[in-house]
């Protein structure tokens, strides 16, 4: 694989693109409607892509953070310049774009929210305290409502509790990412909550939103659900890799390492894939929601393996990432 390929596909981190694309099948299989399978496609490619998109231009925009404390991604290495990964978000977006113009107008309506959302994430809100992560949280509730939206006679209202649910899960595992950060953050002057009021502080602000998430999905039994056993059961399953999760960050109180932190964002990775599984089934039923499952489940731990702790700790001593 050529140097400049291997740079794009580390900027894609492909263990992240099965969720957005999970999330937003979630949400046209609970809008119910009269979804065919190009329905389907449509609301797990555009969110794809604008995600897709978003790695770029975040990239794009973190160039100078990461050259301090990520000197080996693509950007600060050399190996993929500014303009080709500010090229490449455009592309992406515009894809998302004639996809979404092909199924309703609306989608794109959704789309354009969400290009400016990962543009004020990463130019504005990043480096100022929880609208950051709320942002961060707030581009994963528009993909459930994307994909709610692409379904022809579907009930969107039925969607917007789910886009909640994720809109606090995300958030909060976004803050388990500014714990493993906190460092560099803090070095570029960014004044993420973990730099503000310390990495302790950070997890049990993230085991909140968490335990929010997990208590609005619990609430959205009550709704008009296809299968409300399965999506039950597949919830517990996402709440106990959860509480592994922030069991462990908790324990290490102020003591939490870069290191172990990117070990709890690992699993956050896979048990969101789960969550929105759970979500698939409630409208879709168990069979087709465990089918997409298991190979994107697999997939992402594979790759996660092999490339995310290269792409997110530079070669050194491991350090404690604290803040005053």
């Amino acid at each position: 694989m050529s140097v400049r390929l291997t740079a794009h596909v580390q900027t894609w981190r492909p263990y992240t693109l099965p969720y957005p694309g999970f999330v937003g099948l979630a949400g046209a299989a609970i809008a119910g409607g009269t979804p065919g399978p190009a329905h389907f496609a449509a609301a797990a490619v555009v969110p794809v892509l604008v995600w897709l998109g978003g790695h770029y231009l975040g990239d794009w925009f973190d160039r100078e953070l990461d050259a301090i404390e990520k000197p080996q991604r693509p950007i600060p290495s050399g190996r993929l310049s500014p303009r080709a990964a500010l090229i490449s978000a455009v592309v992406c977006e515009v894809g998302a774009a004639v996809v979404a113009l092909a199924v309703d107008w609306r989608v794109l309506v959704l789309l354009a929210l969400g290009v400016v959302g990962i543009a004020a994430y990463s130019r504005v809100c990043k480096g100022r305290g929880i609208s950051g992560n709320l942002v961060r949280g707030a581009l994963t509730a528009l993909a459930v409502l994307c994909g709610a939206t692409c379904v022809p006679g579907g009930q969107v209202w039925v969607a917007v509790p789910f886009a909640l649910v994720f809109l606090l899960h995300d958030t909060a595992s976004n803050l388990v990412g500014a714990v493993r950060d906190v460092g560099g953050d803090q070095a570029g002057g960014y004044r993420s909550v973990p730099v503000r009021r310390g990495v302790a502080y950070g997890a049990r602000l993230a085991q909140s939103l968490y335990g929010s998430a997990l208590a609005t999905a619990a609430a959205c039994v009550l709704l008009p659900l296809h299968e409300r056993t399965s999506y039950l059961v597949l919830l517990i399953a996402a709440t106990a890799m959860g509480a592994w999760v922030f069991g462990g960050l908790l324990s290490q109180g102020d003591g939490i390492t870069r290191e172990s932190a990117l070990r709890a964002h690992e699993v956050l990775v896979a048990e969101r894939l789960v969550l929105a599984c759970a979500v698939t089934a409630a409208g879709a039923g168990a069979a087709f929601a465990v089918t997409v499952l298991v190979p994107v489940l697999v997939f992402s731990v594979l790759t996660q393996n092999a490339m995310r702790s290269t792409h997110e700790i530079p070669p050194a001593e491991p350090r404690k990432v604290t803040a005053p």
